[in-house]
């Protein structure tokens, strides 16, 4: 008998259709020490500047956002990978269709 695990073949069609003007997100595993969402946003949308408790990892899949990150703006494009210390004001906006991965640490 092995260990359990999760195993998804394409976290791209996870979220297969975006609509327009909109943000859509799938909390698609959780368990005691990581929650992993997927986010697919339309081209222009935005994720206004907040913050988390948690530690939290940003990975774009697809596309190209803009990303504040405390003080700093920096380009972000598929491959992007972002860690984020809890309490670190942060924002995104996709200036193409976006697909991103956040996993957020408990």
């Amino acid at each position: 008998m092995g260990l359990d695990y999760t195993y998804i073949a394409s976290l791209v069609e996870q979220v297969k259709d975006i609509p327009p003007d909109s943000i859509v997100s799938r909390t698609f595993y959780s368990d005691e020490q990581v929650k992993a969402i997927l986010f697919g946003f339309a081209a222009g949308q935005e994720l206004s500047e907040h913050t988390s408790s948690q530690t939290a990892i940003i990975y774009i899949i697809q596309g190209e956002a803009d990303l504040t990150l405390g003080d700093d703006s920096r380009p972000a494009q598929a491959g992007t990978w972002v860690h984020m210390p809890p309490r670190l004001p942060h924002s995104v906006v996709a200036k193409t269709p976006v697909l991103m991965l956040l996993l957020m640490f408990k």
